[in-house]
Formats: C-alpha cells, sequence, structure tokens
C-alpha cells in the first residue's frame, strides 16, 4: 500500500508515510490516512523518504492536511524528501507551511 499512518496516542501524533507517487491516485487513502481520527492530532510527520514522484495533487494534498490539522496552528513535518520532491516544496514555498528537513 502506497500510503501508511500510525498515530502515537503519547505524543498525540500522526505519521504517514507515502511510498512510490505521491499524486492523485493516493488522494482518498492519503485523506484517510488522517482524517479518520476522531480529531485532528497535534502534530504530523509525512514521511516522504520512500516516495519516488511528487505532483501537483500531492501538493493539494498536503495543503489540504494542512487546514485539517488547523491551519496557521498546525505542525507538520514533511521528513527524508529526496532532492527532487524537496526541489518542488522549495519552489512553492511550501517552507512557509510545513517544516521540511
Amino acid at each position: 500500500m502506497p500510503i501508511t499512518s500510525q498515530f502515537n496516542d503519547k505524543d498525540n501524533l500522526v505519521t504517514i508515510r507515502v511510498k512510490g507517487r505521491f499524486d492523485f491516485n493516493v488522494v482518498q487513502d492519503f485523506r484517510h490516512a488522517y482524517s479518520d481520527l476522531n480529531k485532528p492530532a497535534a502534530n504530523y510527520v509525512v514521511d516522504l523518504g520512500e516516495a519516488d514522484y511528487m505532483d501537483s495533487s500531492a501538493l493539494g494534498m498536503l495543503l489540504h492536511l494542512w487546514k485539517f490539522a488547523g491551519g496557521e496552528k498546525a505542525k507538520i513535518r514533511l521528513t527524508r524528501c529526496n532532492p527532487g520532491i524537496k526541489k518542488v516544496l522549495e519552489i512553492t514555498h511550501f517552507g512557509q507551511k510545513f517544516k521540511i528537513d
């Protein structure tokens, strides 16, 4: 499965892992990874270490997560980005809404 998630109750943290193509084909899986919880978590990590492609629909999915998580109050980290994905995130100024490492 290209999208998996795990909730850590102690840290109130949802970790979402993306594997392969992060594109329109995983919209529903990505949304379910965080919205199936009863309430938004305090912290989110989107692990892109196994993602090899990202398109504009992935950017939209990340923005939807950002809104769901509280917008300006959201605490979301995008981790283990390969150079190509990191460049897309930098060009689109996603560093203003997300912590990218």
